[in-house]
């Protein structure tokens, strides 16, 4: 508000106002927000493991997550990914083996994230408002269950084998050092803020050109006209056998590749105050619900995972089989309503 005002009163630049603001400042600000949450979970997350609790969670479930080709560390980053899929990601470096590490990148995705629930509380709101924690518990578990089904499928084709034998010594349970706690807080802090200057950053600059420019590069009054628009408009086909071919569906999809509460705040302003029945109906619905909760994830978590994969081509892929398994899925979800 402060920045906002201050250039307000220089005078500049419409177009670069917006720039700086709905672009700059609103982009890496959505995602900047999250790093009270990720200092907060590593911070109890190092408590955890320098107390020796947290080995003896991995050792317990060890030999449920075997079952499925994983070893016990690989619970760790899963749970961290209930909260944010970023330090999930950064947690997998616990992990020894480079096979086990992958799979739970992989895999961490499909654990709902806390950035989801502000999608799953809009339209549950709308549809069904006396069975809001009844559909929020079961998009969780529909996300616990996908995961366990592509990592039996990852187990036995492109991760073929077993994991690593799980040896460890349980330590004592001793009071944390506060030096470790501390120094774990600010490297995970760095890293975060590098990678929301960099790749985060550009992203969000072009989202902003997409949304604020037509075709002729003239500045749009109505988003309908711009070209993230358009985009949406050209991708739509691809949506409808989900039962929302409408572009501004796809146009919020598209926002919420750089957060997912953007998802939400992109399909109220293109509302433009009509109720979300008007855009959905209850089966569709329930299918865009699923398409959210396992499409790919944000921007900062696709960074993450470049980063610890060392691989673009990799990365890429990764965010395409996200989407197909998505689309399948809210697929069958959307044809199983339709028959009952």
């Amino acid at each position: 508000a402060l920045a906002d005002r201050a250039l307000t009163a220089y005078g500049i630049n419409p177009v670069v106002h917006s720039l700086i603001i709905d672009g700059i400042f609103a982009g890496v600000g959505s995602v900047l927000v999250f790093l009270p949450i990720i200092v907060t979970l590593f911070f109890f997350l190092s408590i955890l493991e320098d107390t020796g609790y947290m080995a003896r969670v991995a050792f317990v479930m060890d030999k449920p997550l075997r079952k499925i080709g994983l070893s016990g560390r690989s619970i760790v980053p899963m749970l961290i990914g209930f909260g944010c899929s970023v330090p999930a990601i950064m947690a997998t470096r616990t992990v020894s083996s480079d096979r086990d590490r992958k799979m739970t990148i992989l895999l961490t995705p499909y654990m709902s994230c806390s950035a989801k629930i502000s999608i799953y509380a809009f339209f549950t709101a709308a549809f069904c408002p006396k069975y809001q924690a009844l559909v929020m518990i079961s998009l969780y578990l529909l996300g616990i269950m996908i995961g366990i089904v592509a990592a039996l499928i990852m187990n036995q084709t492109a991760f073929r084998g077993k994991p690593v034998p799980f040896v460890m010594e349980l330590p004592n349970y001793r009071l944390p050092s506060l030096k470790s706690v501390a120094l774990l807080l600010w490297e995970k802090a760095r890293d975060f803020l590098e990678r929301a200057f960099t790749v985060i950053f550009l992203a969000t600059i072009i989202i902003w050109f997409l949304q604020s420019f037509d075709t002729r590069l003239n500045v749009v009054t109505d988003s309908a006209d711009s070209l993230l628009a358009l985009i949406g408009q050209w991708i739509t086909p691809v949506f409808a056998p989900l039962g929302f071919a409408d572009w501004r569906c796809a146009t919020s999809l598209i926002s919420g590749f750089i957060a997912k509460e953007s998802v939400v705040s992109t399909l109220e302003i293109l509302l433009g105050g009509a109720a979300l029945s008007t855009l959905f109906a209850s089966r569709a619905a329930i299918s865009f619900l699923v398409f959210t909760l396992l499409y790919t994830p944000c921007i900062a978590a696709v960074a993450t995972i470049r980063r610890e994969f060392n691989s673009t081509l990799k990365t890429v892929g990764v965010v395409l089989m996200q989407c197909c398994v998505a689309w399948i899925v809210a697929f069958v979800v959307y044809t199983l309503v339709g028959i009952l």
